[in-house]
């Protein structure tokens, strides 16, 4: 079994494989403005993002501005009216507007005429009944989260992925799968493990903390040209779209992306610990390996004692760490959020960030940490803040 250090050195090695492979060079690293019709720069790292995630074709744009934009465009890319998608479990918040049945917003795949059937978690994992009933139902396509989001169940990786896609398959359902907050959690991807078409953030851990923005999509060749046509317009699709100045930096992030995600885990494990010894309990617990995504979560049993955490993650950000963190509405959110994020890009998920829904059982998720250190410093403050509190 591999230890997160062990995990960023095969990573750095699959990635400066695959570096070299397309033989990059300087020049590549210019991008291109304009329409973006000829971009070797950006052709490049997409065939690199196919090698890495496994997939015969990968889009990698600053067009897909978040995480849940990538997935709604791969998702609208392919998913046609009158079509049956299962979810595999409940959705991230901000993509139920999309994907729940019971969404009534005017552009979700229900208002569409699309068949949506979600199969419940039991025990924290999807409910086996449930789940045999929608496979035999004929589904066109089942749609699996790999990490938990605010959800309480265990993240996904290679064994119950692998396994649920060949349920998928066997069925004659492609699988379209959330990559967000997994990848460089192990040496392999979800395209490696057979699902179809696969989507995620730069601002998490691909882009290394120094991606400004943008997103990927990633699969067999024909639906990544779907979603390429669903982004920018039916018959541009992948021909077009200019990398600009963001192209050096998606570069120069996925460098530092195994690194980077191996000492989120590195950090994550040892927050765990320290919280765990406090009292507290955490998921995943310290010892859990492997782990298949850069969150941690802490119950925190009221709200006053999660502002209290969240302020404290706040103190030792490095901008405006004078700024006190409230709860509010955010877009996507049926419940007011309150987050302590000031890192170097603007919801960047794998700097150090802690987040947390306003609601039971007042949970606070901590996220990556592009530097353990920048963790351990994290949960001291939260600990020194909540003997207060007490």
């Amino acid at each position: 079994m591999l230890d997160a250090e062990a995990l960023g050195l095969q990573n750095l090695e699959r990635v400066l494989a695959a570096f070299s492979r397309v033989r990059l060079a300087t020049h590549d690293l210019i991008g291109v403005d304009g329409y973006g019709y000829v971009d070797p720069g950006r052709d490049k790292l997409e065939s690199v993002y196919a090698e890495l995630l496994g997939t015969e074709r990968a889009l990698v744009r600053p067009q897909l501005v978040s995480g849940t934009h990538a997935l709604a465009v791969m998702i609208r890319g392919v998913v046609e009216p009158g079509q049956h998608v299962v979810l595999g479990g409940p959705v991230y918040d901000t993509l139920r507007p999309l994907l729940s049945p019971e969404s009534r917003h005017p552009l979700g795949l229900a208002a569409a005429g699309v068949r949506l059937t979600s199969v419940p978690l039991a025990a924290e994992d999807l409910d086996e009944r449930a789940w045999e009933r929608a496979l035999n139902d004929d589904p066109d396509f089942v749609y699996l989260q790999r990490s938990r989001g605010y959800q309480r169940r265990p993240s996904w990786g290679r064994e119950a992925i692998s396994r649920r896609v060949a349920d998928a398959h066997r069925a004659g359902a492609l699988v379209l799968v959330d990559n967000c907050y997994g990848e460089f959690t192990d040496v392999s991807e979800p395209g490696h493990w057979g699902a179809d078409l696969l989507a995620g953030s730069l601002l998490k851990n691909p882009g290394g903390g120094l991606a400004p923005g943008g997103g990927y999509i990633a699969g067999r060749e024909r639906l990544v040209e779907r979603a390429a046509q669903h982004l920018y317009a039916p018959g541009l699709g992948a021909g077009i779209g200019p990398s600009g100045s963001a192209l050096r930096w998606f570069w120069q992030g996925l460098y530092y992306a195994p690194h980077a995600v191996s000492e989120a885990l590195i950090g994550c494990m040892l927050a765990a610990h320290r919280f765990q010894d406090a009292g507290l309990v955490v998921d995943p617990t310290p010892e859990a390996w492997p782990r298949y995504d850069i969150v941690q979560a802490v119950e925190l049993q009221s709200p006053d004692r999660l502002l209290a955490a969240i302020e404290a993650v706040q103190t030792v950000s490095p901008l405006d760490s004078y700024v006190k963190p409230e709860p509010g509405p955010m877009p996507g959110y049926d419940v007011p959020v309150t987050m302590a994020a000031s890192g170097f890009v603007p919801g960047g998920s794998l700097e150090l960030s802690a987040d947390a829904p306003m609601q039971p059982p007042w949970t606070l998720y901590l996220q990556g940490g592009v530097m353990r250190q920048h963790m351990m410093l994290a949960a001291e403050r939260i600990l020194a803040r909540l003997s207060r509190e007490d």
